[in-house]
């Protein structure tokens, strides 16, 4: 009988057996069980040789009910200590049935052996082949049966069992596909964490380092008491409900990130930073599916010029397949690999592209792309 890992394999995860196996499905194949001592019952009325045997017969046909009655209650609960008394009962019970229902007490046999199959799988198939051959063999072997081989019983001994171990093996599979699926659930709840923490770090490390910016850019001007002031704080303004709308965005899993936005929001950004900005006005080279993608980069770009680069100038150049983004300032000011570099890598590499970021001897630079390998000709 299994034991205590086998049982917990036969479970689905959270310790609760698969539903459909709980249900009318197994309640049937246990009940359709019984039809095989009925027909041992009616072999014993018909073999019984005094109303004594007869008697006799049918009760250890009834208590051979009984008890496989109560081991299929005991499985049911998982007591297996129970349950091994009770099939050892049955066992026995079927050989004390013989001598009255004579060749028919095989349908006894069968379902201990179907028993024996549905929890022990593959192993219960030697034991099963040998109840087969003695189905057939015993009939003819015990001469005062007057008998000959028992095909009918070996037949029914043989398909009982291909069936029982039919129906352990697709309850066994898809208690290992409710596994397997609860595995990939999780998986995509851990996925989905890790994207809404990338998106929220993009999301608000772009926006935040503008509102900075913005705010010591009106400090300046609010202490000269330039008129801009106002102006300025009214971006401020601004920035943070875009901020804002960006993070419920990402939490809800939709989001809007564009080339285009990306490129407008970055000439802002460098011009309160006071940098030069060179930034294409047309995204037409680029496909449509790389135009979120180009604009994280632009995005996260921009914002490692204006944290770290101390540049005067900054420029983006744009091609069919990669988006570069240069500036002169100082090449150790710049992350190579920073929180923000590491998402960024991770969702280039997704689509099947490189980052590469690195001093270039005049400012740094940061490039995607999404270039392809081609083919080697035959």
């Amino acid at each position: 009988m299994p034991d205590e890992d086998e049982v917990r394999a036969q479970r689905r995860p959270g310790g609760v057996t698969p539903r459909w196996a709980q249900g009318w499905r197994r309640l049937a194949l246990a009940s359709g069980m019984l039809i095989y001592p009925v027909v041992a019952a009616v072999a014993v009325t018909q073999h019984a040789g005094s109303p004594r045997d007869e008697a006799l017969g049918l009760l250890i046909v009834a208590c051979f009910c009984v008890c496989y009655v109560l081991a299929a209650l005991a499985a049911a609960h998982l007591a297996w200590r129970r349950f091994r008394w009770l099939q050892a009962g049955t066992a026995a019970l079927f050989l004390a049935a013989l001598p009255f229902a004579q060749a028919e007490a095989f349908f006894l046999g069968a379902v201990v052996i179907a028993v024996a199959t549905y929890f022990l799988g593959r192993r219960a198939l030697p034991y099963a082949a040998v109840a087969t051959v003695a189905a057939v063999v015993v009939p003819w072997a015990v001469r005062p049966w007057h008998s000959g081989p028992g095909w009918l019983e070996g037949i029914m001994m043989a398909s009982t069992v291909l069936i029982v171990h039919a129906f352990s093996e697709t309850v066994r599979a898809n208690g290992a596909l409710l596994e397997a699926r609860a595995e990939v659930a999780r998986l995509a709840s851990v996925s989905e964490r890790a994207r809404i923490a990338r998106d929220l770090h993009d999301l608000l490390g772009h926006s935040l380092t503008a509102i900075a910016i913005k705010t010591d850019l009106a400090h300046r001007i609010a202490t000269k008491e330039e008129s801009g002031a106002v102006a300025e704080i009214d971006a401020i303004g601004k920035l943070s409900r875009q901020a804002l709308t960006d993070v419920r965005a990402a939490v809800s899993g939709y989001r809007d990130v564009t080339l285009t936005t990306e490129l407008a929001r970055g000439k802002e950004l460098l011009r309160a930073s006071g940098i030069a900005a060179d930034l294409p006005t047309a995204t037409e080279v680029l496909d449509t599916a790389q135009q979120e993608l180009f604009g994280w980069a632009v995005r996260e770009g921009l914002t490692n010029v204006v944290r770290h680069a101390h540049a005067s100038r900054c420029a983006v150049v744009l091609s069919p397949s990669a988006v570069e983004v240069l500036d002169d300032g100082a090449a150790t000011g710049a992350p190579e690999h920073g929180n923000g570099l590491a998402m960024l890598r991770e969702r280039v590499a997704l689509a099947g592209g490189t980052v590469h970021a690195g001093p270039t001897g005049a400012g740094w630079r940061l490039r995607v792309s999404l270039e392809r390998k081609a083919a080697t000709p035959a």
